[in-house]
């Protein structure tokens, strides 16, 4: 991409899709019967533009549940949150909230989009993450170790919700997001994934 995503301008032009994408959605109800050109048109802009932010519909599509689920998160985390197990739990609780949220409103038309999304929500997921873990890490574990711990960490949050908003009938989310805490932190001093770093 040839664009700087901290100009004020690319920022703003962004925002300009974004919302032309979001009063699209509402007016047709579903992802797939919206083209680049709707997009650019709904937002005034040209087809040219919006190829220069993104590659085409699907990197755009990532961008947008991307920005969507951070304001989910940022509304029930500050962004300068700190690790501990009150905020853990609050993360996953976002997760399997946010993902039985998008599952309401998704058609069957837009089934072709879930990797996309959840490909999106599980990235945005694993830098949170990675980000704590860097702050907490006192002991001063190595940078690979760090990372893999986020992204074993992340998998398992990110799949247990997955897996659970397929079918929230079998156990409520307080259920699962305290079973999940059980598995990931050991006491109330120390998460059972930072002891074995």
């Amino acid at each position: 991409m040839s664009v700087n995503p901290d100009d004020p301008r690319v920022i703003r032009t962004r925002q300009q899709l974004v919302q032309a994408f979001n009063e699209l959605v509402g007016e047709k109800r579903n992802f797939y019967s919206i083209s680049v050109h709707d997009i650019a048109a709904q937002a005034a802009v040209n087809r040219t533009t919006f190829y220069a932010h993104f590659q085409d519909k699907y990197d755009f599509l990532e961008y947008w549940k991307t920005e969507k689920f951070q304001i989910f998160v940022n509304d029930r985390l500050p962004d300068d949150a700190s690790f501990n197990a009150d905020n853990l739990r609050i993360l996953i609780q976002t997760i399997f909230d946010f993902l039985l949220h998008a599952r309401q409103y998704s058609t069957p038309g837009d089934k072709q989009f879930e990797t996309i999304f959840e490909n999106a929500i599980h990235k945005e997921l694993h830098r949170l993450l990675l980000k704590w873990l860097h702050e907490a890490n006192k002991q001063g574990y190595s940078r690979d170790k760090v990372e893999t711990k986020a992204l074993v960490v992340s998998w398992g949050v990110f799949g247990s919700a997955l897996q659970w908003s397929r079918n929230p009938q079998d156990r409520s989310v307080e259920w699962m997001v305290e079973a999940i805490m059980e598995v990931i932190w050991a006491d109330p001093q120390t998460p059972k994934f930072l002891d074995f770093l």
